[in-house]
């Protein structure tokens, strides 16, 4: 846990100052399930600009549960409760009135399998930026498109393709599509589930490259992964969680080669996972 968690001279997600502490933080996060079952508790973990964190863990231990927690998108969950404060720029987003379309215009999502939509590789990436009206003209749409798939490592394999269904791309090739539409919304914040859990591994390289690139611009990015290796390659910062806590936090190196949790280094030794 964060020690600056522990400051209770100043409201969470601002330094003494009133500027902003962190891009995104999770303060005492909780999940509960059928008002019952809590399957995250208090979770408290911070999140920056241009910084990769991790989080890692056994299958069910609360990773992917928190991280979908930081778009809100556990809310479309029946019976799913989120207690906690979740900061996004020092304003809390974990309330009732917050505006999800708005929302995820900044805090973008990939997911485990590609999901691209049933239309060409350009309406794929404009369609949203029409959606939300940021797009003035077929000029300024071209200039989206070609960015984005620069951005994400896509544009010199499909730009005499554009007009071609996402669906004639390979697997990574389809993931990067994904990225690509998630980054035409300009966000700040990008959430990775098991990104690479179907790719084959020249697809994973190419997608942990975009996904470094991607934070090297400034973009805050937060990644699930089963992959160890992958956890070291790609992120700054990694937290570990087991059985719905978040065990231990800190720089990557420090955790893969000084854990201070006994639990942590059994399961980086391969003792359980």
């Amino acid at each position: 846990m964060s020690d600056e968690a522990n400051n209770t001279q100043v409201a969470p997600g601002v330094t003494e100052d009133g500027s902003e502490r962190h891009l995104l933080s999770a303060r005492k996060v909780t999940v509960k399930y059928d008002g019952i079952k809590e399957a995250l508790h208090g979770t408290t973990l911070d999140f920056d600009a241009g910084v990769v964190t991790a989080l890692i863990g056994p299958s069910g231990c609360g990773k992917s549960t928190f991280l979908r927690c930081l778009n809100l998108m556990n809310r479309e969950i029946p019976k799913c409760v989120v207690g906690g404060d979740i900061l996004y720029h020092g304003r809390n987003i974990n309330t009732k009135d917050e505006n999800l379309f708005e929302l995820r215009k900044s805090i973008g999502m990939v997911f485990q399998q590609p999901t691209p939509f049933r239309k060409s590789i350009r309406e794929n990436i404009l369609f949203a930026p029409k959606r939300h009206g940021r797009i003035g003209s077929r000029e300024e749409g071209d200039e989206l498109v070609e960015t984005s798939l620069k951005q994400a490592a896509l544009w010199d394999e499909v730009k005499d393709k554009l007009d071609q269904s996402g669906f004639g791309l390979s697997g990574g090739q389809q993931q990067r599509l994904c990225i690509a539409r998630t980054l035409a919304m300009k966000p700040d914040v990008i959430l990775f589930d098991e990104p690479c859990s179907a790719l084959d591994p020249i697809s994973t390289f190419a997608v942990e490259e975009t996904i470094r690139a991607i934070a090297d611009s400034g973009i805050c990015v937060a990644i699930v992964t089963h992959n160890m290796e992958q956890a070291t390659r790609v992120s700054d910062r990694t937290a570990f969680f087991y059985m719905g806590d978040m065990v231990e936090t800190g720089t990557t190196k420090q955790i893969f080669s000084a854990p201070k949790d006994q639990r942590l280094a059994d399961y980086l030794s391969g003792r359980f996972g």
